[in-house]
């Protein structure tokens, strides 16, 4: 569908929006990714997996379900995996209830390493998240975006 003539489409205020919500990942991202690298030597991809992996039940998930969660290709969570557990930070494992498929554990390494990037990261949040928007402005934000996360099909 195209723009009706003198419209500009731009200037939509979801437009804008969606540009707000990417601009803030982005920058958010970037400096978060630049204290970890420069405090922990942790990449935030690296720190986004034992993140999950130290959130799962048991410590552990298979490739498929890191892939979803840090919403990467399979085949780019697959390298990601191999530096990590280049890194020792992670172990791969046979699952017990099925042959053809590998866990992905967090190993001590990783615990520790991951313990001194969430006091990084905690830092960053108190200053940029906690420290600019009040309790119920975070409460809020948080519910729309819990409710924006949630696949339209459901």
């Amino acid at each position: 569908m195209s723009a009706l003539p003198g419209t500009c489409p731009s200037g939509d205020e979801k437009v804008v929006l969606f540009g707000l919500l990417l601009e803030t990942n982005a920058r958010m991202a970037r400096d978060l990714s630049a204290e970890l690298e420069a405090t922990c030597a942790l990449p935030l991809a690296w720190f986004e997996v034992l993140l999950q992996l130290r959130q799962a039940p048991d410590g552990r998930l298979k490739m498929s379900q890191i892939a979803d969660a840090i919403v990467h290709s399979t085949g780019g969570t697959t390298r990601l995996i191999d530096r990590l557990e280049e890194a020792s930070l992670v172990e791969r494992q046979l699952c017990p209830t099925d042959r053809r498929a590998i866990h992905v554990a967090i190993t001590a390494e990783g615990n520790r390493r991951l313990d001194d990037a969430l006091a990084v990261h905690l830092n960053y949040l108190d200053q940029h998240l906690a420290g600019r928007l009040g309790a119920s402005e975070r409460r809020s934000l948080t519910s729309l975006l819990t409710k924006l996360n949630v696949p339209a099909d459901r």
